[in-house]
């Protein structure tokens, strides 16, 4: 777990690196401060990033993208992550620099994403805790990932998780029930404005 201090840090970074990359095109690096005082930003970790656009008390999504496995040291993941939620989400436009006042950042630290195993398919309902769990499917070259906070925003039990996870992935919603379907767990710790 990491101290909610570093999670502030990491939101005011990356609002930081969003607003110069919108204005310049440039992309910052972590600051040699923050990776001093917080050698966990060299460490490899997945890490999400969403944006939400609130409007009248009401939020919605704007962009979310991320590295679901840690391949890059936690304080470059989140601004890559940060930059690509913002330029790259294939569902929404490009955020402009105008919007960035009323967007809200979101950042999801994830622990390794492990595979489930259990006895029949079936059985994946029971191997979920809502609000713990996000789960990754994967078919073929098919994939789709969904964080843990997502059932909870929309009120989701384990079945329902499972069905959006796989549609997330362009699959059926019943694939769930497959053997020759991969699913993958993980938890995040959640920071946000």
């Amino acid at each position: 777990m990491l101290s909610e201090e570093l999670g502030k840090e990491l939101i005011v970074m990356a609002r930081q690196v969003l607003t110069k990359y919108l204005t310049s095109g440039k992309k910052e690096k972590v600051s040699e401060e923050l990776l001093t005082k917080y050698p966990v930003l060299k460490e490899p970790r997945g890490v999400f990033v969403t944006l939400r656009k609130e409007r009248g008390g009401k939020k919605t999504l704007r962009g979310c993208i991320g590295m679901p496995y840690p391949v890059k040291p936690l304080g470059e993941a989140v601004i890559e992550s940060a930059i690509n939620a913002a330029v790259k989400d294939p569902r929404f436009p490009k955020v402009e620099l105008e919007e960035l006042s009323e967007i809200n950042l979101e950042i999801t630290i994830l622990t390794v994403p492990e595979k489930m195993v259990t006895e029949k398919p079936e059985d994946r309902v029971k191997e979920i805790i809502i609000g713990k769990h996000g789960l990754i499917v994967q078919f073929k070259e098919l994939k789709g990932l969904l964080l843990p906070q997502v059932p909870v925003e929309w009120n989701w039990d384990e079945k329902k998780f499972l069905e959006n996870t796989c549609r997330k992935a362009s699959l059926p919603n019943d694939y769930w029930k497959r053997e020759d379907v991969k699913f993958f767990r993980f938890e995040g710790q959640i920071f946000e404005e």
